[in-house]
């Protein structure tokens, strides 16, 4: 019995150390996951690639199939580019099947690896940003090979009592049950890492042969395709695709695996008779990297109709202001930000657009639209309420705090913009009308900038010039309405009414600056790593008039 608590045990062991090393890397990492994605996916081959070679370093597919699903939301990805991205994370996960057979195995490395464990540790509870990840990427890479020698001690322990003759045969019915078999282990250790690893374990030590354990990594690896599926479930359409995706091209990989796994024997036993049944463990990752490598190969030529597939089974959802804001992808921050970014884009462009049609009274400006844009703004607060960092990820903590900045002031302005009466009022007072066409030809040029996909910083620099401008105006205006009240020359209640107009023209100006001024230090934040953005801009938005 105490032998069956050590294979678990040591199953327990080398799935933390996989869950730590790959928290660690990503920390390590720290954006360059996006950038690298971002930067080399240009077509699903490149994707594929940059897929693969992201997911083998980071030892995690769900990182790298996330990061895709926030890069298509936000427009930086297309669809098919992303497919491509998932289907190199396929093919990436079997680095560690490699790692286990060509290290865990072949060097006896538990009594080295403990002092790692402590050095990176202590690395992790000592040192500062990424010597903090490091550590705790290198405690989590000594905990997999501890987890290895302990699987490999229990399951040599088992020998006589559990053989090849403890599972189904190996028949055609066999194989499938021990497909089913890999399925269910996937299930319960939510990781297809864990269960290639205890499989290539059992092989090593002869506990099952080499065509049980294919049969049984083969499952696995549709197994894992449920992870990806139960976490899209009510996610937006984006996701949803993406998690069909994986598990149609996981099927479909599987499938083909199934058939070929009599081929892949005989080849071995013709070019090197018996070799496979002696070095089980090498052949039998082999196998495992060989049908995802022609999975992809087969795949990739046909990543447009795939693609197609998928849209027909997830169609587009019409959503009006809002986009994507999945909260599947919360626990990547700097992807949920970009996703917001684009968001809060779009409802910047509606409500200047608003302003716009308000100022020359247009049918367009009616109380519909203005709570449509209302209720956009209240779902991206919401969305931005979940999204949470620390100081010390200076980056992803400027964003934020640019981002909430942002809806904030998109409140306020969509406050101003229900007073319709104090927006129309300058139209009556010659005092006030240079205020209320500076702000109208403002609001025309920043519904201009926005639709010619100009840079924020562009956009943000000419809001501060009108409200520059309009806070001239303001003044120069209420100081002849008050002479005017003053003199008995303009009615009192007539004059409050153009005050409040006056105000309401000034502070309209200063909230787009605001928007204007934060939505331009979140993109700058999103295609940079410098971390003092705000020090770019040429006027502070506290500087703004109230």
């Amino acid at each position: 019995m105490s032998q069956w608590f050590d294979v678990l045990g040591g199953l327990g062991v080398f799935l933390l150390g996989v869950v730590i090393m790959t928290d660690g890397l990503k920390g390590l990492a720290g954006d360059a996951l996006r950038q690298t994605l971002t930067r080399f996916t240009r077509s699903p081959y490149s994707g594929a690639a940059t897929g693969a070679f992201s997911t083998a370093i980071l030892q995690s597919s769900s990182a790298t199939t996330v990061a895709a699903v926030g890069f298509v939301g936000a427009g930086l990805l297309t669809f098919s580019q992303a497919l491509g991205i998932i289907f190199g994370a396929n093919l990436g996960t079997t680095i560690t099947g490699w790692l286990v057979a060509l290290v865990g195995f072949k060097l006896k490395l538990d009594s080295v690896m403990l002092p790692m464990v402590l050095l990176g540790v202590l690395l992790h509870l000592f040192g500062r940003g990424r010597a903090k990840s490091g550590g705790l990427g290198l405690a989590g890479f000594g905990l997999i090979f501890v987890g290895i020698s302990a699987m490999q001690a229990g399951m040599s322990g088992l020998e006589g009592q559990v053989t090849p003759e403890s599972f189904p045969p190996n028949t055609l019915l066999g194989r499938f049950q021990l497909l089913l078999i890999g399925v269910v282990i996937t299930l319960i250790t939510q990781s297809s890492s864990a269960g290639v690893a205890a499989a290539l374990t059992a092989v090593h030590t002869g506990t099952i042969s080499f065509e049980q354990a294919a049969a049984m990594v083969i499952g696995m690896d549709v197994g894992t395709t449920a992870t990806a599926l139960f976490a899209t479930l009510g996610g937006a359409p984006e996701t949803r695709r993406t998690g069909y995706s994986h598990v149609v091209y996981n099927l479909i990989t599987g499938l083909g695996a199934f058939f070929l796994l009599i081929p892949y024997v005989w080849v071995w036993q013709n070019l090197a008779p018996g070799v496979i049944y002696t070095q089980s463990e090498i052949a039998l990752v082999a196998f495992h990297t060989s049908f995802n490598a022609l999975g992809v190969l087969l795949i990739l030529p046909f990543t447009g109709a795939f693609s197609r597939l998928m849209f027909r089974l997830v169609p587009e959802r019409q959503s009006g202001l809002v986009l994507q804001l999945d909260r599947h992808l919360i626990k990547e921050p700097v992807i949920a930000l970009e996703n917001l970014r684009v968001n809060l884009n779009q409802i910047a462009a509606a409500q200047f657009q608003f302003g716009h049609d308000l100022l020359r009274d247009k049918e367009a400006a009616n109380p519909e639209r203005l709570q449509e844009i209302k209720q956009a703004i209240e779902q991206n607060q919401r969305y931005l309420d979940e999204i949470h960092t620390r100081p010390d990820s200076k980056r992803e903590w400027s964003w934020l705090l640019a981002e909430m900045h942002a809806v904030d002031h998109m409140q306020r302005l969509n406050y101003r913009l229900q007073e319709t009466q104090r927006a129309q009022s300058w139209r009556n007072s010659a005092d006030l009308n240079a205020l209320g066409h500076e702000l109208e030809l403002g609001f025309a040029a920043l519904v201009n900038g926005v639709s010619e996909n100009g840079a924020w910083s562009n956009i943000a620099e000419r809001a501060s010039s009108v409200a520059q401008h309009c806070r001239d105006f303001a003044q120069q205006g209420r100081e002849l309405v008050m002479a005017k009240i003053a003199r008995g020359d303009e009615d009192t209640v007539q004059g409050d009414t153009l005050l409040e107009s006056s105000r309401w023209l000034h502070r309209v100006a200063g909230h787009c600056w605001r928007v204007s001024h934060y939505l331009s230090e979140a993109e700058m934040l999103s295609q940079s790593e410098k971390m003092s953005p705000a020090e770019k801009m040429p006027i502070e938005p506290d500087k703004v008039p109230n």
